[in-house]
């Protein structure tokens, strides 16, 4: 079964999502798409179900078809700065403020959200794998995110971002013990497994 195309028939809903929270350096990305219900488009679903061929073509379709679309990011200091929660909500309402039309309704991957300006909103667990315009935006601030570590690991290998984008992975994980961290790096983030363990 496919996911649904709107939560409520004949109004202007935009879906929202993010990527990147549980990551140990970069930005967290957030996205919002207001879908045109007369351009549908075919095989849209949670952007980790997805591979990064599908991801990246879905993008350009998504860019295209979509009534309104907006990108937005929010850096490791900020995150540091905000914590990564209040740092995620930041991003959408960033996204949100790109978008070409006023939406009527926001619908919200996760169980909470900071409300943006007086729109009525649903936080949907689980979302995108449930509604295609959160989907759509799961896929966006994906690819935007993934860019950018992209752009990021040319700059520093060493930390395999090409392959983890900054996830906690075990490779990531040595590359902080054997070289530090990077200006990329959130530093309120636990790091390294010692960062757990309390010397008594």
């Amino acid at each position: 079964m496919g996911l649904k195309r709107f939560y409520i028939k004949g109004q202007i809903e935009a879906g929202c999502d993010e990527a990147g929270r549980g990551c140990l350096a970069g930005p967290v990305f957030a996205a919002a798409v207001i879908l045109n219900e007369e351009r549908p488009i075919i095989g849209l679903n949670d952007s980790k179900k997805l591979n990064e061929t599908q991801r990246n073509n879905l993008r350009v379709e998504i860019e295209e078809k979509a009534l309104s679309f907006g990108v937005a990011m929010l850096s490791n200091t900020e995150i540091d700065k905000f914590n990564i929660l209040k740092a995620s909500f930041m991003a959408m309402h960033l996204a949100l403020d790109k978008l070409k039309h006023e939406p009527e309704l926001l619908l919200i991957d996760g169980n909470r959200f900071i409300p943006y300006k007086k729109i009525k909103h649903e936080c949907i667990i689980q979302g995108d794998g449930k509604y295609q315009s959160i989907a759509a935006a799961s896929i966006l601030a994906k690819t935007y995110r993934d860019e950018f570590m992209l752009h990021a690991h040319e700059e520093y290998p060493q930390y395999c971002w090409n392959k983890n984008m900054g996830y906690p992975t075990v490779a990531h994980r040595e590359a902080i013990k054997q070289f530090g961290v990077t200006p990329l790096h959130r530093l309120t983030f636990s790091l390294l497994k010692e960062q757990y363990k309390l010397d008594i």
